[in-house]
């Protein structure tokens, strides 16, 4: 069977400014003058990837370990510095909370604007206009502006729009960390369904027992490499036992 997204030795590089300028003008100058020095950093360094279609894929990692820069690689959102992504499907990203939103904007225009943004017709948000605001649990606040609203309400928004279709691959970071834990659950079983439907999910999430109860696969990252790729327990069960080791050792 064909993989469904295919990582191919990706590095993904940033450059990071070595002075500090006082000033965005200060900055400019030294920019146009070429006095700007930087240091390279790389947030993924030779990652090679391959998920199978109705995989439920699981990133592990310490913070910084180039989970999030992978999923905005598979999801487009940043092209690679070196290698190749490939993508077979539609994506229903959910990465950074928020994004596609205006926080000015009440939680029914937002329903129409973020679902414009993931590529849905004002008529078909019409339709699924009362699934989604059912799922999300907010009637009462749909007139109220996002900025009154908590990460965990902008979550459940964010969610009920990017699910409401069936996309071939949904892709969830850290997701599932805001909002009350029935909610979760909630999520959870919504991504099961997806799944049973044949949609690939990845799934990013500093809850290891969340991981091993909703993975079939996982990949640790480690300094932008991938440290371990395989079955969940195996992966899982060794990145616990590092993080013991390490927490006795310090």
């Amino acid at each position: 069977m064909e993989p469904i997204i295919t990582v191919s030795d990706v590095s993904m590089r940033f450059n990071l400014a070595k002075e500090k300028s006082e000033s965005l003008k200060e900055y400019f100058l030294q920019l146009a003058h070429g006095k700007l020095k930087f240091d390279e950093f790389y947030a993924l360094k030779n990652v090679n990837l391959e998920v199978q279609p109705g995989d439920f894929y699981g990133l592990i990692g310490l913070n910084g370990s180039g989970k999030s820069t992978l999923l905005k690689v598979i999801s487009g959102v940043y092209k690679p510095t070196t290698g190749k992504c490939r993508v077979n499907g539609t994506i229903a990203p959910l990465i950074e909370l928020g994004a596609g939103f205006d926080m000015d904007l009440t939680a029914r225009e937002n329903i129409f604007l973020n679902g414009a943004v993931l590529g849905f017709t004002p008529k078909y948000i019409k339709e699924q206009f009362d699934e989604i605001v059912e799922f999300s649990e907010l009637h009462e606040f749909l007139d109220v502006p996002l900025k009154n609203y908590s990460s965990g309400m902008v979550a459940r928004i964010a969610f009920a729009i990017a699910t409401i279709t069936k996309p071939d691959i949904l892709i969830a970071d850290e997701i599932l960390s805001v909002g009350d834990f029935l909610f979760q659950k909630k999520c959870e079983e919504r991504m099961q369904k997806l799944m049973s439907g044949g949609t690939t999910v990845i799934l990013v999430s500093h809850s290891i027992e969340q991981i091993e109860r909703m993975c079939n696969k996982v990949a640790w990252l480690e300094h932008g490499r991938i440290k371990m790729n395989g079955p969940t327990e195996e992966v899982c069960d060794a990145y616990k036992k590092t993080t013991r080791d390490n927490e006795k050792q310090q």
